[in-house]
């Protein structure tokens, strides 16, 4: 790896005959030499059994792999028994996230075996501390979070329990970042801080973005992207957010960045000439 790095994130592909489809971005990717690629988790039953196969398949292309967990349905037994499979097919990295209920129930979170994502990481360090352990942080604070501060302990509590580094959510203002950085360093805390980005694919996707993660965007920026879809459409869209994600990711490694984890969509023409432009 050069002194820099990208890494990449994959939804989970939940239509078994969709497979190799989604498995051609991530073939396409390998070009950017990814220090993982990562895959989003479908909680209990055969969804589970879906995104233990994808991350295996991932793992056979020689990309090391990092595989989500989250709370929602999550049993000791179960989560013991996922783990120890990953390790089997050769999956040595989890993602440890809270997790969101499912869609239109009412969930009681104090029910469960694990509530919070800082549960699951002592779970994983006890029982699996042969495992490369990340959590998510937010450079703007969790849509949940009643304050900056309350969201910032919550992260250093999820290292503090264990994990080895952070992946933050995707955000679009640099100054969050570095404030998230400069918390944990004065909390005594030096692990990694891989910052998220997204390419932008089109207005509609910024707005489906927005609503599921409660990022931040400046107004400045939102309106360039809606003045350049009035102009030109998609593809005016996509040169605006990519000359905006060069910008951001060369601030972002200036202030000492590791690296960059790309949200990819499940797309790899925008990542990859974002990992050319960029230049590593």
């Amino acid at each position: 790896q050069s002194a820099h790095f990208f890494s990449t994130e994959f939804f989970r592909c939940k239509n078994v005959q969709n497979w190799p489809g989604f498995l051609t971005p991530v073939e396409q990717l390998k070009s950017i030499n990814p220090l993982f690629a990562s895959v989003t988790y479908g909680a209990g039953g055969s969804t589970q059994k879906n995104t233990l196969e994808i991350t295996s398949r991932i793992a056979a292309m020689n990309i090391p792999t990092m595989a989500h967990l989250t709370c929602v349905g999550a049993s000791e037994s179960g989560l013991d028994s996922f783990l120890s499979e990953l390790r089997t097919r050769g999956v040595h990295n989890v993602l440890a996230l809270r997790g969101d209920p499912p869609k239109g129930q009412a969930y009681d979170w104090n029910k469960g075996s694990f509530r919070h994502a800082d549960d699951l990481v002592e779970f994983v360090r006890s029982r699996h501390p042969e495992m490369g352990l990340a959590v998510a942080g937010y450079p703007a604070p969790h849509p949940e979070s009643p304050s900056f501060i309350s969201d910032r302990h919550f992260t250093l509590k999820k290292i503090q329990s264990g994990a080895d580094f952070i992946i933050t959510q995707l955000f679009f203002d640099v100054r969050e970042y570095s404030d998230l950085v400069k918390y944990l360093r004065l909390h005594d805390s030096n692990v990694p801080v891989i910052p998220g980005i997204i390419p932008i694919q089109s207005l509609d996707s910024v707005r489906r973005v927005l609503s599921m993660c409660g990022a931040n965007i400046q107004g400045k920026f939102y309106l360039e992207l809606a003045e350049a879809h009035h102009t030109g459409g998609a593809e005016a869209v996509r040169e605006v957010g990519i000359a905006f994600a060069l910008r951001q990711i060369r601030q972002l490694l200036d202030m000492g960045a590791p690296g960059i984890h790309l949200y990819t969509l499940n797309k790899a023409d925008l990542c990859l000439r974002i990992a050319n432009e960029v230049a590593l």
